[in-house]
């Protein structure tokens, strides 16, 4: 009769369960869950590339092709506003870089806390005119090699 003794393990089992499903500590917050999502595409995922539609209300949309499939994404990167652009609405009709899993195309970032798939010129920081080279140097051709001046 071993059936006597499966039964009192699976009920343990399950009881174990349902008790760590409400034991606040072992359940993760969606912010913590949108980030392991995040790290696992980017450590997993393939690169394609995209194209940034709009920015607003920090998130950003964009639309890739994959496999002739087309998809348009939103990605909540609002969290990550240290890797954004001063201003994010730049952005908008440029082209990015995606991490993309293969097996679900569309579970896609183009943003993450360890890389950014987003093309942009930082600005300069301030004060750094002052430090540009003069404008004649930009301007006149570099000397010759084995050409001397007298």
């Amino acid at each position: 009769m071993k059936t006597h003794k499966v039964l009192p393990a699976g009920l343990a089992g399950v009881a174990s369960g349902l008790a760590a499903w409400f034991i606040p500590g072992w359940r993760v917050c969606p912010a913590e869950r949108e980030r392991r999502r995040r790290l696992k595409v980017n450590s997993l995922g393939r690169t394609g590339s995209a194209m940034i539609i709009d920015f607003h209300d920090g998130e950003v949309c964009y639309k890739y092709s994959i496999g002739g499939v087309e998809y348009t994404a939103f990605q909540d990167v609002s969290s990550l506003a240290e890797i954004l652009p001063a201003d994010p609405a730049t952005l908008i009709s440029r082209p990015a870089t995606l991490k993309y899993l293969a097996g679900n195309p569309a579970n896609s970032i183009l943003v993450c806390e360890e890389w950014s798939g987003l093309i942009f010129s930082p600005q300069a920081p301030p004060g750094a005119e002052a430090n540009a080279p003069p404008e004649s140097a930009l301007t006149e051709p570099p000397p010759q090699r084995g050409s001397t001046s007298r």
